[in-house]
């Protein structure tokens, strides 16, 4: 599998599939390039999926730089990398931060941004509900024990199959002999708990920043993370801003339901 080297020394896997429009899939914060399977069919691109530094098949770094401006530089690399000079990118949550800060330093190497979920605010019972896993193993030993639990206790998803929960599990954890592990550092748990204490900077800069792209913005309507309001401001500051409000789903959207990809190709269409 492809991986490619940074200035640190690290090997951070990626996936390189498609032809045309470069767009670069950046994952939520414990996640990997899986998070892009439902929707990588539907999406008529060159579709690039980075491993973050410490996740899925990258190697596993001083948890110290697990932030979103490393993030940000490693993105930057895998791009020198492939030899892109530009790229578009599809952020889920985390990777919508790393693609407002890449606006903001490194505009000139951007062709357009889809948010998955995320914007400048963030709402605080998301970040709780976060804090409360991140960095632990779930205490279901199999992934159907795993698949039935999701199904059980999402309840700002609805109608969503079973075998969409069990793609997700697997995905997202690795089976062993004691249980389910999970697919990242669990040292990340650190780095986010340390960031938290920091105080919150004002990310309306970094999304005005985008002015000019072309932008997407697909929020699920039952999400605890970007709320209504948020989303509302994001479409007042920019009104040309392609937007989707996924009913029957929470943070994230799996971004291959009907409102997610009709908002999606029409911000590709932008971009061509």
């Amino acid at each position: 599998m492809p991986h490619f080297t940074t200035a640190d020394g690290l090997a951070l896997h990626y996936t390189d599939q498609g032809h045309g429009l470069p767009v670069i899939a950046l994952a939520g914060l414990t996640r990997n390039g899986a998070d892009f399977d439902h929707v990588a069919p539907h999406l008529p691109v060159r579709l690039i999926r980075p491993d973050y530094r410490g996740r899925g098949q990258s190697d596993w770094a001083d948890p110290a730089t697990y932030t979103i401006p490393q993030e940000a530089a490693d993105t930057l690399a895998l791009m020198d990398h492939l030899g892109l000079a530009r790229a578009a990118i599809l952020g889920t949550s985390r990777g919508g931060l790393i693609a407002m800060l890449l606006a903001a330093t490194a505009k000139d190497r951007l062709i357009g941004v889809a948010l998955n979920d995320i914007g400048p605010e963030i709402a605080a019972a998301g970040l709780d509900v976060i804090k409360d896993y991140i960095g632990r193993n779930p205490p279901q030993k199999t992934y159907a024990e795993a698949a039935a639990a999701r199904a059980k206790l999402w309840t700002h998803f609805a109608d969503v199959p079973m075998d969409r929960w069990l793609a997700e599990v697997q995905a997202h954890y690795a089976q062993s002999p004691d249980g389910l592990v999970i697919r990242y550092d669990p040292r990340l748990r650190d780095a986010v708990l340390d960031a938290g204490a920091q105080p919150v900077p004002d990310l309306w800069p970094l999304f005005d920043a985008l002015q000019g792209l072309p932008l997407a913005l697909i929020r699920g309507a039952n999400s605890d993370l970007l709320t209504l309001q948020t989303a509302d401001e994001m479409a007042r500051r920019r009104p040309d801003m392609i937007r989707a409000d996924v009913p029957g789903r929470g943070h994230v959207p799996f971004l291959d339901e009907p409102q997610a990809l009709a908002a999606l190709h029409v911000w590709l269409e932008k971009m061509q």
